[in-house]
């Protein structure tokens, strides 16, 4: 359309213009730099979000990722109610919620590398960390107060413990649902509630809505004994803290969590396998110094980081389980009322 003038007039123009097509490429560049950014959401403890950003920085993807965190219920209500359409591109999740989103909306890409688990798992996830739940004990405030140590959780259901117990709800925090599964699998429906009527009266204010409330009271003495996380116990008492724990009588049982990719089709971020791969294969040895239950073959945990008497419900945890648990709560909690 423009023939080459030699004008200074046109050459200024024209500098200008390059100017702005420069400034244009640059900022854009920038834009597309943050669209791809891959999202990642995450009900994941603050050490593990940690773990996870320490090992995708080491791996050349600082800055390429941006982490956002939610509760268990809060993420586990996008996954069901968004689907595909959920702004992230990664979640790291409890799996039984992961099973159920993905009966539901069909919403997670299969992986395309293998992850050489001890137990099966579906392919559209990884398994990344696990917990396992245990009594926690404040020493110095057992002892203080003359305190039996309990051995099984029914035993937290006996009136001499009654003020000195911090549990959560089941409402609030996942971390709950270990102690109702030993619960109902020691004891079946009916006694698991009414054991839990004289725990929840023995706890009174202590009720938690956070899974790591109990800890943290078992930690600063306002509690002598807790419900929680055992590998958070272990920890504390490694560390000198006058905190010990029992693996009850009942079993400690285990909430997974898995890693996957939302299938967003031809919109899918590319670098999100890739991300989900680097996390498994070269983040897994950090994760354990928090969460040391072995997940992977060739895993192996110190003698006191798992206990011997673990154990696994015996139906398929789901989302329409854990929500069967939670009315058994409410009843126990009601019948307190009355």
């Amino acid at each position: 359309m423009f023939k080459r003038k030699s004008t200074r007039k046109f050459k200024a123009v024209a500098c200008f213009a390059a100017v702005l097509a420069l400034c244009f490429t640059v900022f854009t560049g920038c834009g597309s730099k943050e669209a791809s950014q891959v999202v990642i959401y995450s009900n994941a403890d603050d050490e593990a979000v940690a773990a996870m950003t320490d090992t995708l920085n080491d791996n050349g993807y600082e800055g390429k990722f941006i982490f956002q965190s939610f509760g268990t219920s809060e993420l586990g209500g996008k996954l069901l109610a968004e689907g595909t359409d959920i702004e992230a591109d990664i979640v790291t999740m409890s799996s039984y919620y992961m099973d159920s989103a993905q009966e539901q909306n069909s919403m997670f890409q299969d992986l395309d590398f293998d992850v050489d688990t001890i137990k099966e798992v579906p392919s559209y996830y990884a398994p990344f960390l696990a917990n396992q739940g245990a009594i926690l004990l404040n020493t110095e405030v057992m002892k203080e107060n003359n305190l039996p140590t309990p051995k099984s959780l029914k035993d937290l259901a006996k009136p001499v413990y009654k003020g000195f117990i911090s549990v959560v709800d089941i409402e609030g925090s996942s971390t709950a649902w270990l102690m109702v599964q030993a619960l109902v699998d020691a004891y079946g429906e009916k006694e698991a509630q009414k054991i839990l009527e004289d725990i929840y009266t023995n706890a009174g204010a202590h009720m938690e809505q956070s899974g790591s409330g109990p800890i943290k009271k078992v930690r600063a003495g306002e509690v002598a004994i807790g419900f929680g996380l055992r590998h958070q116990a272990v920890a504390d008492k490694e560390e000198g803290l006058p905190v010990d724990f029992v693996d009850p009588t009942e079993g400690n049982f285990t909430l997974t969590e898995g890693i996957g990719i939302i299938d967003k089709g031809e919109d899918t971020n590319k670098l999100a396998m890739e991300m989900v791969r680097c996390i498994i294969e070269n983040g897994r040895s950090k994760l354990m110094e928090y969460y040391p239950v072995p997940l992977y073959n060739g895993e192996k945990a110190d003698d006191n980081a798992v206990s011997k008497n673990s154990k696994e419900f015996k139906e398929p945890l789901t989302v329409e389980l854990l929500e069967k648990h939670q009315a058994l709560s409410e009843a126990a909690k009601e019948a307190l009322a009355k």
